[in-house]
């Protein structure tokens, strides 16, 4: 009786999670701080009105401030809904 060894091979594949995303509120000089908040509320849900004042204020101290950090669509999509109620906004890889 001969014995035969049989090699299984591994077949799981492994996940990368998919690169995210930082949506970024640049300051401006032509909307009410107001305003700001009430667009970044409109535009990101998910967002409580204390989180957008304290995003307006960093843009308004500090020229630039993290509105989110997401998945690329979803970070398109809020940085084109920023710019379509007139304020500046980019996104940039989240080393």
């Amino acid at each position: 009786m001969s014995v035969e060894t049989i090699e299984k091979r591994s077949t799981s594949t492994v996940r990368k999670p998919a690169p995210r995303y930082r949506v970024l509120l640049h300051n401006d000089d032509f909307n009410s701080m107001e305003y700001v908040v009430q667009a970044l509320m409109k535009t990101v849900p998910s967002l409580t009105q204390p989180q957008a004042v304290d995003i307006m204020m960093e843009a308004h101290s500090n020229g630039i401030a993290l509105v989110i950090t997401c998945a690329l669509e979803h970070a398109e999509f809020y940085c084109e809904n920023l710019k379509n109620q007139g304020l500046t906004s980019t996104i940039e890889p989240d080393d």
